[in-house]
């Protein structure tokens, strides 16, 4: 199904109101659409002319599960991670995340105006609030970043096999990302940090993205 078709089947009834902010950033939800619980928006700043859009489901075709998809035609890079959006939208995503019930830690793809689809990132770091200030180190911050960037290796691998293509199916690890996991099993052993800078070098090396210096 294409993403314009289902979006429309979220937004089909859908009572969300149309949200305006600031007269200019415009949001359009729909939520809990008949196919595959998805649920959507699409975000417009009226005064740039920038467009994006999003649709998160549960596949069934052997992808990373559940997962997001944002889209533009406007985008075309080979490697995206949230931190490149612009902030308006950060902050209006973030806040559709939270009602829409999706959870900051998901596989997300970015599906680019070369009807590509790449990873988009998690390159927050959940231990470093919006003000720049560090979080207590209670260890749940870390987890999520562990978590993310779990999810954030798996997507890759499973774009890398399937070509970036988007409507591919695949339902195993490669033999390479099998290795990998080897390598960092008995690397890190149990050690948080050490798993999730590996991890990302493996994004990295995966996408082409330049390193997150943290």
């Amino acid at each position: 199904m294409s993403l314009p078709d289902a979006l429309s089947m979220a937004f089909d009834g859908s009572r969300i109101p149309v949200e305006l902010r600031d007269n200019r950033y415009l949001l359009v939800a729909g939520q809990q659409g008949p196919y595959l619980q998805g649920r959507g928006f699409l975000w417009i700043d009226l005064q740039t002319g920038i467009g994006l859009g999003g649709f998160y489901f549960v596949p069934t075709n052997g992808e990373p599960t559940p997962a997001l998809n944002l889209f533009s035609k406007q985008i075309k890079e080979d490697a995206l991670g949230l931190s490149q959006f612009p902030p308006a939208f950060v902050d209006d995503f973030i806040q559709w995340s939270t009602s829409a019930h999706v959870g900051p830690v998901v596989t997300r793809y970015f599906i680019t105006g070369n009807n590509k689809k790449i990873l988009l990132e998690h390159d927050e770091d959940f231990c470093v609030s919006a003000d720049g200030t560090v979080a207590p180190l209670d260890g749940v911050c870390e987890q999520l970043n562990a978590e993310a960037a779990d999810l954030d290796v798996t997507a890759a691998d499973y774009l890398d096999q399937v070509h970036h293509v988007t409507n591919a199916t695949a339902w195993m690890l490669s033999p390479s990302q099998v290795s990998w996991l080897d390598v960092r099993e008995r690397t890190c052993g149990g050690v948080l940090a050490c798993r999730i800078n590996i991890t990302h070098q493996r994004i990295h090396v995966l996408t082409g993205r330049p390193p997150i210096h943290r």
